[in-house]
């Protein structure tokens, strides 16, 4: 029996619709607006954070742009563009915030990513740029351990088999750089709600990520019920789909 994708597995697992959602590439962003993409980023935190938060949000013409200057050192946003990709879309959307190491070193990749973007590099420009960097020490990974948030109730991203999918997948990452699964005796597609590692790009981008609970997880879809239900009158790749597929399999 083949093993299931990593991916779908967590979803799976949240007991949390899911939706496959349309495919259409862009090399453009649709401007979101502001009130509601500041909200979308701030949902990735607990309620009780995102008062002293500081959150930018996209200015399609120029980057990343200050909407909130919080206290607390915790950062957050709505990414765009997943710089390890291999084209562009105009339908990524994953809210994250980083804590204050975060903010010092991941968040200053994903800014630059956008802003490389909108001013033209092709996209395996980027991702060469990107690694180049790190490579380079331009840019580096946290020395200290720190969390990611990623608590939102729902977040559109990539599949490991490149589909793109609409789903619901509350989640915290802590900083892992250069750790892998076997590092930790974590085994992914079998592990069930427990950590494993993601890798995103670089191995200098790895967490360690842990998905909330069942309860945890109905209860953040809940409480941010008119959230979803804004983002889905946005734009129809944000709208997740009353019943989950089964789990695809490689």
């Amino acid at each position: 029996m083949k093993t299931p994708m990593l991916r779908d597995v967590i979803v799976s697992c949240l007991f949390l619709p899911l939706s496959v959602l349309g495919q259409q590439k862009s090399s453009g962003i649709e401007q979101m607006p502001a009130a509601l993409e500041v909200r979308f980023a701030l949902s990735a935190l607990p309620p009780a954070l995102r008062g002293a938060a500081t959150v930018y949000r996209l200015d399609v013409k120029q980057g990343y742009v200050l909407a909130q200057r919080g206290t607390s050192g915790v950062t957050c946003l709505v990414q765009r563009t997943e710089w390890e990709q291999l084209d562009f879309r105009d339908d990524i959307y994953v809210p994250r915030c980083y804590d204050a190491v975060g903010s010092a070193t991941y968040l200053k990749v994903l800014m630059d990513a956008e802003a490389l973007r909108i001013r033209g590099m092709t996209a395996p420009a980027l991702k060469a740029e990107i690694e180049r960097r790190y490579e380079t020490k331009r840019y580096r990974p946290p020395a200290k351990a720190g969390v990611s948030y990623m608590l939102s109730p729902l977040m559109r991203t990539h599949l490991p088999d490149q589909t793109v999918r609409t789903m619901s997948v509350p989640h915290v990452m802590f900083y892992a750089p250069d750790v892998t699964d076997k590092d930790i005796g974590a085994l992914p597609n079998l592990s069930r709600g427990n950590p494993f590692i993601v890798r995103e790009g670089v191995s200098a981008q790895s967490f360690m990520l842990q998905s909330v609970g069942k309860a945890e997880a109905a209860a953040i879809a809940a409480s941010e019920s008119a959230l979803i239900n804004e983002l889905c009158g946005y734009r129809d790749v944000l709208c997740v789909a009353q019943h989950a597929p089964a789990v695809q399999s490689n």
